[in-house]
């Protein structure tokens, strides 16, 4: 990776908000991004999947504004217990508020300090588990439609086997950046996130930056997830009337097990194109459509392709719109619904096909997702749950070309578990006062790879060798389980950048016919920020 490369994705951000400080006019009107986390979106569930309100839900993160459908649920979240009777800069940043809070006019600005500092014991070989974070945040507004948002983190931890292991192999710390080891097996990374963008009134937003983007209703998405590391993105979402919202996005992202054409032994780049249109049919139901089409920047030879105006199409997008290249696009098509069968439950899945199956694949390369959530579940008020199956066929998000695989950085765009798998997923979330509870049972079924043989499993692998004979049949390979339960309980100290006393247990099983492997883990630690760190895979 080039030099520089973190403080690059960010100083932009810093230079283009500094502009619009000296160009803005003065408003009251405020604009928030809200960073995306699974633990912080669903306790806004009783205000976005109301019946009263038809609300487009499936792409986040979200902008609120001051009309939103959820600010005033947002706010109350925010300020929760919040104590202002105190004066002093230290409490207000400990409990209360921001590190620098301004609100002068024509614009605001929030600064925050995220530490996220773990201690932890692995039962197995008495391993110790410890994380050190040093982080940041800045956000704010510049008039009534201007917005930004970065953050950074710079860390080093030693992790659970199963995680280190993961992190050995890809290279990368679970969906964040690339690992730097240490000595004694200990891993060192950095993480960046930038945004600026500008909302148009109520219908049109363009968002420029490095981020993440999760498109479904659920815990997990098999068509776009917060997974993978977060990469350059533009995404243009415009509202058509009260029914229609669509979503373009433009990505430009990289692959570590490509073959490299430089001196310097940079990752090759490809580009991502991603549109979505949300129909929101009645108050009680919505159906979308999802297309993303993974293109190479260029070929094995060097020979530059470029980014493509065909790309800009804003509608379906067809392969055979794009210039000739060495490797064929890899498109995805998918769908996305939800229905609101009762006043404070939903039902909702997804179902993508893959149009990249290789003459040796036999079968069909898909996926999809079915799921029940929702909110005071037994008359129990913030008692929210979710109960989700996911699945994909062999050889699903990969190519017969790796470069353009559905992953950025070796790590998949959709589901953590890659392809050729079934998964249960059960959630539930509690809040009382200034505590937060979380539990999560998972169980998984899925094939991994026998010697040289390909089952389809690893989608960075290419699909057409070293392929299994026959047709291609979900957990086909070495026939594994996964069996894995979290719960976490966290004290909230400041709800604005979610700093929080939490400790947590985790129990993970992975077992087939060569090997059973278990972790029990112990952690406790002072934690914050709103991002999600995957840890159930």
């Amino acid at each position: 990776m080039e030099p520089g490369y973190y403080f690059k994705k960010a100083s932009f951000v810093f230079i283009s908000f500094f502009v619009l400080f000296l160009t803005t006019k003065e408003t009251n009107a405020q604009l928030i991004y809200q960073p995306y986390s699974y633990q912080f979106y669903q306790k806004l569930n009783k205000a976005e999947y109301t019946i009263n309100t038809n609300a487009h839900t499936a792409v986040k993160p979200y902008f609120i504004s001051d009309s939103s459908a959820v600010r005033r649920l947002y706010d109350s979240i925010v300020m929760a217990g919040a104590d202002n009777s105190h004066k002093s800069w230290l409490h207000r940043i400990v409990f209360s508020g921001h590190a620098v809070d301004v609100k002068n006019g024509g614009y605001t600005l929030n600064a925050d300090y995220l530490p996220d500092l773990v201690l932890g014991k692995q039962l197995e070989g008495g391993r110790t588990i410890w994380l050190n974070t040093r982080g940041y945040q800045v956000s704010g507004t510049v008039g009534s439609n201007f917005f930004f948002y970065t953050s950074g983190y710079e860390n080093q931890g030693k992790f659970a086997n199963y995680e280190t292991d993961y992190i050995n192999k890809t290279h990368m710390v679970p969906g964040q950046g690339y690992n730097r080891s240490l000595p004694a097996g200990s891993k060192d990374w950095a993480y960046v996130t930038a945004l600026i963008g500008y909302q148009a009134g109520k219908n049109i937003s363009i968002a420029l930056g490095e981020d993440k983007t999760f498109i479904g209703e659920g815990y997990r998405s098999m068509l776009l997830s917060d997974y993978a590391s977060a990469c350059p993105l533009l995404r243009l979402t415009v509202n058509l009337g009260k029914k229609f919202r669509y979503m373009a996005m433009w990505t430009y992202m990289e692959d570590q097990n490509a073959v490299q054409f430089n001196s310097f032994s940079n990752n090759r780049r490809k580009w991502g194109v991603f549109h979505y249109i949300d129909w929101s049919i009645t108050n009680r139901a919505s159906l979308g459509f999802f297309n993303a089409v993974i293109s190479e920047e260029a070929n094995d030879e060097g020979k530059l392709r470029g980014f493509d105006m065909n790309y800009i199409n804003p509608v379906y997008f067809s392969p055979a719109l794009g210039p000739a290249s060495q490797a064929a696009d890899h498109t995805l098509i998918g769908f996305n619904g939800k229905y609101k069968i009762l006043t404070k439950t939903i039902i909702y899945g997804q179902l993508l096909f893959d149009q990249s199956l290789s003459s040796a694949v036999k079968g069909n390369n898909n996926a999809w997702q079915a799921g029940l959530k929702g909110w005071d579940l037994f008359k129990v008020s913030n008692l929210n749950y979710l109960f989700e199956y996911n699945t994909a066929s062999p050889f699903t998000y990969s190519n017969k070309y790796p470069i353009v695989n559905y992953a950025e950085l070796n790590e998949p765009l959709a589901d953590p578990l890659g392809a050729n798998f079934k998964e249960c997923i059960g959630i539930l979330n509690y809040s009382l006062g200034k505590f937060d509870f979380q539990g999560e049972l998972l169980w998984a079924k899925y094939g991994l790879n026998m010697g040289d043989i390909n089952y389809g499993k690893d989608i960075t692998l290419a699909n057409d060798v070293n392929i299994a004979p026959g047709y291609s049949v979900t957990g086909q390979g070495l026939a594994t389980t996964l069996k894995y339960a979290e719960g976490t309980v966290a004290y909230i100290l400041n709800p604005k950048y979610n700093l929080r006393m939490e400790i947590g247990v985790l129990v993970r099983q992975e077992s087939n016919a060569l090997s059973n492997t278990k972790t029990i883990l112990f952690t406790v630690g002072l934690r914050s920020s709103f991002r999600d760190l995957y840890h159930d895979f």
